[in-house]
């Protein structure tokens, strides 16, 4: 088979090559330091969040630390596997919702869709706030401001992605890179470890291992999988932002997704073996993190570049969601699910309304948490499960339908991803539900229905504008310029010059009003009128109560109820020469533009007369 491709113009010499936006891209190192911040911090609490249910068996219950982590592990390859081949499937992004629209239908991609943007919205407020918590573990004074410093660390994140992706990208490769290597020194030097060479970080903090130790049963495993899953967040954003990457698109995402996928594993399955080697229990008020870090490198200064590190990282891993949404939120707005204008995109590559209203509802959800983690971690990860068993399926029906080489392992492969997924989806649910799931249970089917509402709004829209069909030739109506006038100046010259270059007839208006002051004002710009004679009727729209767009909009639909006759209404308006000077202006312009438009399907256009 042949390819036929065409070469780009040649450049001439001296000229700048254009710009493409392919700089403000992706490579695979910048894509895995944007897009992998979510899934890198989560080994801070994974293993953690593991160790804390099976403390409720006692010290038998953890010795299933490390089953249940490599199970977990063995899950995360999955979905590394699945999600490079979504990668591939759909270079143009958008992971569950791009999968599920294809092979499981509209409604299952629009709950695809929901549960991605409940998770990412839900992982800025939880990485921002569980940053911060670290920062004020350290510095308890700081305690009080928590919520202000979620806001000011929100706005940091925020800005660095207004300049875009590739710019946060550098901005976070050195946090993500120290805490990767401080993780892997830890586990590194805990292996040749026989002891723990400090335990002062958990001196004097009660265990949270429970006395009267219970039987592991598949429950408390359930459930300690589901717990320990959190720790997967964040592998789909990958997927989901593959325009983002530079050319090859696909190779660079596919390459950063197994990357990510080796690291975490890498991290996940070493902290297991650690937490087992030195038979570590959790205790209340220390992270198991923090304890490791002590039992490996000691309570000196590599213990307090880890727990840095992890702070930055954590607060940083926001941006995870800031690469994924706004590109899901673009093909939304593509199928007509989201507003238009999340799909417009600014400079440096940059889709900035997806990242703003990232921002406000996230900033939101932390005034609402008040800056406290506990609050949001119940309904966090829920999403992303949902996500991943609806990408699973879907990618089950794609092989069937592809039946290329090795269909059938790759279909068992995601079947029994699906499986897995889903059980955690609903263990976690479950278990969750009275702490705050039952909000993103609630939210969903919310979400869903307002996807479907903007859908049929875009649909009706479409139809009154006849768009996908030919429209009736254009014609040549008659053309009425009407334009409000109040008192004669250099701006009524120019506003009339302005109408009759436009139509063929222009009248002035100008409403009176039966107030004495208001008629001795109305006879003078009579008068006045008279004796300039600019060749245009000068109109009196009387009106009893003292409003001023009502009758100019009454007179344009009267004027348009002419058959043949296109009305557009010109409204002068002075610029002024300094931005403060607006607050100097009467706004009368906006008034009438405002009850024309309301009232009437007239023309407005607004002459801008500047003073400077």
């Amino acid at each position: 088979m042949s390819v036929l491709t065409t070469e780009p113009d040649a450049v001439p010499a001296g000229e700048e090559p254009p710009d493409t936006g392919e700089r403000h891209r992706l490579t695979a190192l910048t894509g895995l330091a944007a897009l992998s911040l979510d899934a890198m911090a989560s080994v801070a609490y994974g293993p953690e969040a593991i160790v804390l249910v099976l403390a409720a068996a006692g010290a038998h219950g953890l010795g299933f630390t490390l089953p249940v982590t490599l199970v977990i592990a063995a899950l995360l390859a999955v979905l590394v596997a699945s999600y490079r081949q979504v990668i591939a499937a759909f270079p143009d992004g958008g992971g569950s919702y791009a999968v599920a629209r294809t092979h499981l239908g509209a409604r299952t991609s629009l709950v695809a869709a929901a549960s991605l943007v409940l998770d990412y919205v839900l992982n800025v407020a939880v990485a921002v706030t569980a940053g911060v918590a670290a920062l004020t573990s350290a510095f308890p004074s700081l305690y009080a401001d928590r919520l202000w410093l979620c806001l000011a660390v929100l706005a940091l994140v925020t800005g660095v992605n207004l300049r875009g992706i590739a710019e946060s990208a550098k901005a976070f490769i050195v946090p993500t890179v120290v805490f990767v290597g401080s993780v892997l020194v830890l586990i590194a030097v805990g292996l040749f470890r026989s002891h723990p060479v400090s335990t002062a970080t958990a001196a004097g903090h009660a265990s949270v291992v429970a006395g009267n130790a219970s039987g592991v049963g598949a429950l408390l495993l359930l459930k300690a999988f589901a717990s320990g899953c959190a720790a997967l967040t964040g592998v789909e954003a990958i997927a989901n932002a593959v325009p983002s990457f530079r050319v090859p698109r696909v190779r660079r995402a596919q390459r950063a997704e197994v990357a990510l996928g080796a690291v975490l594993g890498l991290m996940l399955i070493g902290l297991s073996v650690l937490i087992g080697r030195f038979h570590l229990q959790p205790v209340a008020g220390v992270t198991v993190l923090a304890q490791l870090a002590d039992a490996s490198l000691g309570h000196n200064w590599a213990f307090y570049v880890l727990q840095f590190a992890t702070m930055i990282l954590l607060a940083l891993s926001a941006n995870t969601s800031f690469g994924g949404l706004p590109v899901l939120l673009k093909l939304l707005a593509r199928d007509n699910y989201a507003p238009h204008v999340f799909a417009l995109k600014a400079d440096r590559q940059v889709h900035r309304h997806g990242v703003l209203a990232l921002a406000v509802v996230s900033a939101a959800l932390l005034v609402f948490s008040g800056g406290d983690t506990n609050t949001l971690v119940p309904m966090f990860a829920i999403g992303v499960f949902v996500g991943f068993t609806i990408a699973q399926v879907g990618m089950v029906r794609h092989w069937r339908l592809d039946k290329g080489p090795g269909w059938r392992g790759k279909a068992l492969l995601n079947g029994f991803g699906a499986l897995l997924t889903g059980v955690a989806a609903v263990v976690v649910t479950a278990s969750k539900f009275m702490e705050g799931a039952w909000l993103i249970v609630v939210a969903l089917p919310l979400l869903v229905a307002a996807f479907l509402a903007v859908h049929r709004a875009y649909g009706r829209i479409g139809e009154r504008l006849g768009l996908g069909r030919i429209p009736e030739a254009p014609h040549r109506d008659r053309s009425l310029v009407i334009v409000p006038v109040s008192s004669l100046s250099r701006l009524t010259s120019e506003a009339l010059t302005a109408a009759a270059s436009l139509g063929d007839e222009v009248r002035a208006v100008t409403v009176c009003y039966p107030d004495p002051e208001d008629r001795a004002q109305l006879h003078a710009l009579e008068r006045a009128w008279a004796e300039w004679d600019p060749g245009v009727p000068l109109v009196r729209l009387a009106c009893a109560r003292r409003t001023l767009g009502r009758p100019i909009a009454a007179y344009v639909g009267a004027a348009a109820a002419e058959p043949g006759t296109r009305v557009t209404v010109l409204i002068p308006e002075a610029e002024p020469e300094r931005l403060w000077q607006r607050l100097l202006q009467n706004q009368r312009g906006a008034v009438v533009a405002h009850a024309v438009r309301r009232e009437t399907d007239a023309v407005i256009c607004r002459l801008r007369f500047r003073l400077s």
